[in-house]
């Protein structure tokens, strides 16, 4: 994608990992003036979110030899890990169409994981435990994804159809996750299409999602393997490739230069002199997808490089950890009890001083432990880590474990 005019450059200037973290920087600057409309910050007590994140991470990982934060975690239940143990039996052609397959269901299982509210759950039909959130939407695509339910090929069910994604309707999605009046789940019409809309893009794009099979989600693998030098691919450059390949793919929004921003929003306080001024990009789900396709290339051999290149993720477990430890503060404590659209300042705002804080915690995180970011890059501090301590205040503080900002969701976000 070339820039056509200033206004296409300035919207690609915003679709990278780079411009998420100086613009969250920028926020959090502003906060430590005290000047942002929404929250206070209290620095001094960082080093108890450092605490709690250190005393997680022990807990969970005693001696410290901590996967990266990926969407793969959460096919892991009851100790086993069930998409490993599929893939390993599995008889695959080559590499590349083991990791063809891992892309199609990380890729659709991310764009299923925003928010999924305090009542859904899964019933996991291999241990009959009822599973909520994110651990329960993954385990309910991954079986949707084993039995063929975004294949065309009856006898090749691991695999993501740009067809079948197309066509795929609310009750399709309702059956696979299990929804009723009884169970709920937030956001369903808008998860629906968004794999509406990523199997009609995907089809649409047949050179850069079919050059080695017909047009499929994982076709993306065979863009990647290419742009890999030297078998070592940035992931700075792979979260770039997805916002510019799978950008229309979200809903109408803000657009410059005749590109979809996606996950990117107005904020007041952040004013530039070219066309991006007052704009704020976070690409949250792009990102959390970024870091689910590591694994897939390093199992398919590429070397994955600037991991740190990536930022922490703006959504409402590592931004709940900010506001529940008190390092957040709403400047109007009415707020906390209303409900704000994805698009209102105030969340704007928090999940931009999310990402920035995010960047303290793991240096404060290092230094206590005396290691550099290559031994202990932000993917291990968001899953050891940040995430899980965001998750245990709620559980603490509130008895349907929701965040602390409410959050109207549309079930495209987080």
């Amino acid at each position: 994608m070339s820039p056509a005019d200033p206004e296409t450059s300035a919207a690609l200037s915003l679709l990278n990992a780079r411009a998420v973290r100086e613009r969250a920087q920028r926020i959090l600057a502003t906060g430590l003036e005290d000047k942002l409309p929404n929250f206070r910050i209290h620095l001094d007590r960082m080093d108890r979110a450092v605490d709690l994140v250190l005393e997680t991470t022990r807990k969970a990982y005693p001696s410290f030899d901590v996967p990266f934060h990926s969407r793969w975690r959460h096919f892991v239940a009851d100790g086993h890990n069930r998409w490993t143990t599929l893939a390993d039996q599995t008889r695959w052609p080559d590499r590349a169409a083991r990791a063809r397959a891992e892309f199609d269901l990380a890729m659709v299982s991310v764009f299923l994981d925003a928010g999924a509210g305090p009542s859904w759950r899964y019933r996991d039909p291999a241990t009959g435990s009822a599973v909520g959130r994110s651990e329960g939407l993954a385990l309910a695509s991954l079986a949707m994804f084993t039995a063929g339910a975004f294949s065309a090929h009856p006898r090749e069910p691991l695999r993501v159809d740009a067809d079948v994604l197309a066509n795929f309707s609310v009750a399709d999605l309702a059956r696979g996750m299990q929804v009723s009046d009884s169970n709920p789940l937030l956001g369903i019409d808008g998860r629906a299409d968004l794999l509406r809309r990523l199997g009609t893009l995907v089809a649409a794009k047949a050179d850069v999602f079919g050059s080695f099979d017909t047009p499929r989600p994982g076709g993306l693998f065979d863009r990647f393997a290419m742009l890999a030098d030297g078998r070592q691919l940035p992931a700075p450059t792979i979260l770039t490739e997805l916002l510019q390949q799978l950008g229309p793919i979200w809903p109408s929004r803000l657009t410059l230069g005749g590109i979809a921003l996606g996950d990117c929003w107005r904020h007041p306080m952040l004013t530039t002199a070219d066309a991006t001024s007052g704009l704020m990009p976070l690409h949250k789900l792009s990102q959390w997808l970024a870091y689910s396709l590591i694994e897939p290339l390093q199992t398919a051999g590429i070397s994955v490089t600037d991991i740190d290149g990536l930022t922490g993720l703006a959504e409402y477990r590592n931004g709940g950890l900010f506001v529940d430890i008190g390092v957040l503060a709403f400047r109007d404590t009415e707020a906390a009890q209303r409900e704000h659209e994805i698009a209102s300042s105030l969340v704007v705002e928090w999940r931009a001083l999310t990402v920035a804080l995010l960047d303290r915690v793991a240096d404060g995180l290092r230094q206590r432990l005396k290691v550099d970011a290559a031994s202990l890059p932000l993917a291990k501090i968001l899953e050891g880590g940040t995430w899980a301590a965001g998750r245990l205040l709620a559980r603490e503080r509130r008895a349907d474990s929701s965040p602390p900002v409410k959050v109207i969701s549309d079930g495209t976000v987080f």
